[in-house]
């Protein structure tokens, strides 16, 4: 199987989804046939925005890209790629910190199935410093963060910090 037939996964908390996950998954979308946006649900994680605003939000910013599908997974990422037919897990490297990380993981998935391989994508570099969180902080002081998220995701901060 080529990449091109490829079914992919790009997993996270996307806890908002900023523009760098779009990029990622605008460039992935052109990779592989079928790419799997996998939100992850992790009990012990205190996310901002609950787990179907997340799905909501992904729904709404990728509605422009034909190939991608939306999905929860809980437990290993290996055994969802295993239990959908995905080949390949995408990951988005921001800088050298993240791709110790990222590479340690990619290990531990390749020993666990080696048959599931990870494919690094560098953030362009106009979002290399862009994070969830750094759009959380700068939201909940009341900052600017439509240079980083989709006007959606901006409202949807808004309306989360106005009533907190």
């Amino acid at each position: 199987m080529t990449m091109a037939h490829a079914i992919a996964v790009y997993a996270g908390s996307f806890d908002p989804p900023t523009f760098g996950h779009l990029d990622l998954l605008e460039r992935a979308s052109k990779l592989f046939a079928q790419v799997i946006i996998a939100v992850g649900k992790h009990p012990s994680k205190n996310p901002l925005f609950t787990f179907q605003e997340r799905m909501d939000l992904l729904l709404q910013v990728t509605k422009g890209i034909p190939n991608l599908t939306i999905d929860s997974f809980d437990g290993l990422l290996y055994q969802y790629c295993e239990r959908v037919g995905a080949r390949v897990i995408v990951r988005g490297l921001r800088a050298a910190t993240d791709f110790e990380y990222e590479l340690q993981i990619a290990h531990a998935n390749a020993d666990m199935a080696p048959h599931i391989d990870t494919v690094f994508l560098p953030t362009r570099t106009n979002y290399g410093f862009v994070s969830a969180s750094l759009v959380r902080e700068i939201a909940s002081h009341g900052g600017d963060v439509s240079h980083y998220a989709p006007a959606a995701v901006c409202d949807a901060l808004k309306r989360k910090f106005k009533s907190a």
